[in-house]
């Protein structure tokens, strides 16, 4: 038989409640928890995200689309500065697929495609969103992945648009608005 009293297991709840909710308090306003403030200052820094409902990103069936799109593409040659339909860059394809055909507003460089959408994680990925290979902290390169760990991109001068595996763990995802 237990020799806690109602009253101290309401309190004791209670007390648990409070540690809770200072916790969640504390990661929300962005302050560490006492004893790791030095964990949080090694660790590496995050560009911050935008936050934007779901239903303000393109849906699935348009994600197909765009991938079907960026098929039609296949063979057409690079060129910088190439926005379609003959000619492509990387964000130039990008640019054609999302704006041109599917009349999304969307930037025409890959770093502003990347900081203009809607930051998902890699767990999230889905055919349509964007793949956006990093280098210090900035996109050089953007194709559109089409599932299967694949993008479609137009890769640089000589070659053509073309369907690839993704080649390094460097890149990050993000959906279009």
């Amino acid at each position: 038989m237990s020799t806690t009293t109602p009253a101290r297991r309401t309190s004791l709840s209670s007390l648990a409640l409070t540690v809770l909710l200072a916790g969640a308090l504390l990661v929300g306003t962005g302050v560490a928890p006492p004893g790791q403030t030095e964990a949080r200052s090694r660790a590496t820094t995050v560009a911050p995200t935008h936050i934007v409902p779901a239903s303000y990103t393109i849906s699935a069936a348009t994600g197909l689309t765009a991938v079907r799109i960026a098929a039609a593409q296949r063979g057409k040659p690079y060129r910088w500065g190439g926005a379609g339909p003959w000619y492509y860059d990387c964000s130039g394809l990008v640019y054609y697929i999302y704006r041109t055909r599917l009349h999304h507003s969307i930037p025409r460089t890959a770093n502003n495609q990347r900081l203009w959408a809607v930051r998902i994680s890699k767990s999230q990925i889905r055919p349509g969103d964007l793949v956006f290979f990093m280098s210090y902290g900035r996109a050089y390169h953007v194709g559109i992945y089409a599932g299967r760990g694949l993008i479609w991109h137009a890769p640089r001068p000589g070659q053509y648009v073309k369907l690839v595996r993704i080649w390094t763990t460097a890149w990050v995802a993000g959906r279009v608005r």
